[in-house]
């Protein structure tokens, strides 16, 4: 067991994980008998206390400190996702050995020095840093150009790394007598434009300096690195990142990486550290020393694994524009849009305002003509639990073209499945998810509790799923049968000898909107009205579908049916359905799977009950069986007292859209 005595480190998240062993609180006085080590922050004054109670029972300390691919958001803010456990120095103390310098020092296998040159390339395709949170700089840079990195004034790894206050000036003359044609780019530390801490420059007094340039904007680093020449540092863990980058690099203290032959050094490396090849510095570094939490599990997990996730919040954080008006939303949908939109600054507002900031709206409410809009809608495996109940999903679409569901234009999952080049990966990965929900029983909603059972008839069976005649999807993918109770007819027309079943919409159902028009006739035009069965359970027992533009026509081809469309939805027209109003533009033969994987993996956004963090359409699925399994239905009072109000306010719009 592990001794700790900082009330903050035992507040890290899955701290037993990262250690590999239980932690203890201990005061002054502890028994040593059940206690294997005495663990503090590195070698920060808040850490005396550990270190002296190490020595006084005879104890390893054990140094911890964040790794160097640590989180999204600052240490304010996010817990870290990688600890470095050091039982013989810490890594900035240049004046001793350190666990990280050890394992620099290990030669390394054929196997290791793949892994390393892997991890480098799949660093930089991550575009990852040791905080993610930041935007990427769309602003121009000068070139020729070079970087100098400001730290926090104080921090330890500056004293640790043998250098002063003074070494910084020092630096940025040296970056200018060494480059006199470029540009000196000067980048602040997050923590000082967070506001926390102070660095070592005066803006106003650089602004003084010729073909110096303040970079005045808080930036996601690796644009930076990729664009200039060299990076100079006195300790920062950007010149690191900076050799990761193939970068020239001037160190003016002793980092941890410096003194291997990789980097240009002011001062003399010590006498146990000599040139190894970068792969080594990358192993120890990044594969060897660092332990590493997977954010979704909890479990202790490789580097590889981090990085992938890491990349994945990258990549979805820059996807929308920096900034947002976010107009129309309740109060209930806000946290929504900033869960799905996380990246971006928001802007809420009840009504769009004149100026040019591109606008987010739900679905396809009105927007300013000429404006950049992002409209945004549920997506398709969803949660589990009705929407208009209130109930958080797991993913939304975020579309800049139009929207999913309306064909009268292109969305971006039209343009996705109409152009998109489909590679071998994606679809097996596509393939192993369509049959995981399948197997599983997964929808979009996930309700309904009775049991059904196919009839014993030779009759075909089909399913005609109701929907909620005034929803969007009706009003704008349906220009020909828009009533349930019309398509109810044309199913039994066309087959007058079939077994039909007709299921009503399950907000419906639930009173949450209202039936169609005329829609309490069905009972004389299907052989069965269905209530509370889960869909799956039905779609699994039928022959074919028959919709307008239901949702349940698309879970119907993931199970091999047969599907025949009155409307115009998003799954029609690409060779897999019977359409009665074909789309002319959509002239594509996809695959299945070449459906699913842009309808499943490309189009929509999916964000973690857990984390809150963007994820996988397959985490997704893990997420939504775990919540299924521990039951969703919503409580009897919330059945009782809310869903009734929840019915009347959604009628409400519904009548105010017509």
């Amino acid at each position: 067991m592990i001794g700790v005595c900082s009330r903050g480190i035992l507040r890290i998240q899955a701290l037993e994980a990262l250690l590999g062993e239980a932690v203890t609180r201990v005061g002054g006085f502890p028994s040593r008998s059940h206690l294997s080590a005495v663990a503090g922050w590195g070698l920060k004054p808040s850490s005396r206390k550990a270190r002296a109670l190490a020595r006084r029972c005879g104890l390893p300390y054990l140094a911890l400190e964040d790794g160097f691919l640590r989180s999204v958001g600052l240490g304010n803010q996010d817990p870290p996702l990688s600890l470095i456990v050091d039982d013989l120095g810490v890594y900035y103390d240049a004046s001793r050995p350190s666990q990280v310098e050890r394992l620099i020092q290990q030669p390394l296998s054929t196997a290791d020095m793949e892994r390393a040159r892997a991890l480098r390339a799949a660093w930089r395709a991550a575009r990852v840093s040791k905080y993610n949170h930041l935007r990427e700089s769309r602003t121009a840079l000068p070139s020729p150009a070079v970087l100098v990195v400001d730290q926090t004034f104080g921090d330890e790894s500056i004293s640790r790394g043998l250098a002063s206050p003074a070494d910084f000036s020092h630096m940025l003359e040296a970056a200018l007598a060494e480059h006199p044609q470029a540009t000196v780019l000067v980048k602040m530390h997050p923590d000082v434009f967070a506001g926390r801490k102070r660095g070592h420059f005066e803006p106003a007094q650089l602004a003084k300096w010729e073909r110096v340039l303040v970079l005045s904007e808080d930036v996601h680093p690796v644009a930076l690195l990729e664009r200039v020449e060299a990076v100079y540092t006195v300790t920062s863990q950007l010149g690191f990142e900076a050799l990761l980058w193939g970068r020239r690099v001037r160190t003016f203290g002793l980092p941890f990486y410096a003194g291997w032959g990789l980097t240009e050094d002011a001062l003399p490396a010590p006498e146990r550290r000599k040139p190894v090849p970068i792969e080594q510095v990358i192993h120890g570094a990044l594969i060897a020393a660092p332990r590493y939490l997977d954010p979704e599990t909890g479990a202790r997990c490789e580097v590889e694994r981090l990085v992938e996730w890491m990349g994945l919040q990258r990549r979805m954080r820059e996807r929308c524009p920096a900034a947002l008006e976010a107009a129309g939303f309740s109060s209930w949908k806000r946290p929504l849009v900033q869960r799905f939109l996380q990246g971006s600054q928001l802007h809420f507002a009840r009504q769009p305002s004149a100026d040019d900031t591109p606008l987010a709206v739900w679905g396809m409410a009105a927007a300013p003509a000429g404006r950049e809009v992002l409209r945004l809608e549920d997506g398709f495996l969803r949660s589990v639990g009705l929407g208009a109940d209130l109930v958080t999903p797991l993913s939304w679409v975020v579309d800049k073209r139009g929207l999913y569901y309306d064909p009268s234009g292109p969305s971006e999952l039209e343009n996705i499945l109409q152009t998109q080049v489909f590679d071998a990966a994606l679809l097996e990965r596509a393939r192993r998810l369509r049959e995981r929900i399948v197997a599983s029983g997964l929808t979009k909603y996930n309700v309904g509790t009775a049991a059904w059972r196919r009839p014993s008839t030779a009759r075909p069976v089909i399913l005609v799923p109701g929907q909620v005649e005034t929803d969007a999807s009706i009003r704008r993918g349906a220009p020909g049968i828009r009533r349930n109770l019309d398509l109810l007819h044309a199913a039994r027309e066309a087959n007058p000898d079939a077994y039909l079943l007709y299921k009503p919409h399950p907000d419906v159902v639930a009173g949450l909107r209202a039936a169609g028009e005329h829609e309490f006739q069905a009972r004389a035009w299907c052989d069965a009205l269905i209530m509370d069965v889960p869909m799956a359970q039905l779609l699994d027992g039928v022959d074919a579908v028959w919709v307008l533009t239901s949702l349940a026509g698309f879970e119907a081809l993931l199970r091999g049916k047969r599907v025949v469309c009155h409307g115009q939805p998003f799954y029609a027209g690409w060779g897999l359905t019977e359409d009665k109003l074909p789309l002319a533009r959509r002239t594509r033969r996809l695959s299945l799977d070449e459906l699913v994987a842009g309808t499943l993996l490309l189009y929509p956004s999916y964000v973690s009950r857990v984390t809150g963090r963007y994820t996988t359409a397959e985490r997704a699925l893990d997420e939504l069986l775990a919540w299924r399994a521990r039951g969703g239905n919503p409580p009897w009072w919330h059945r009782l007292m809310v869903r009734p109000l929840l019915g009347r306010l959604a009628n409400a719009r519904d009548r105010a859209a017509f």
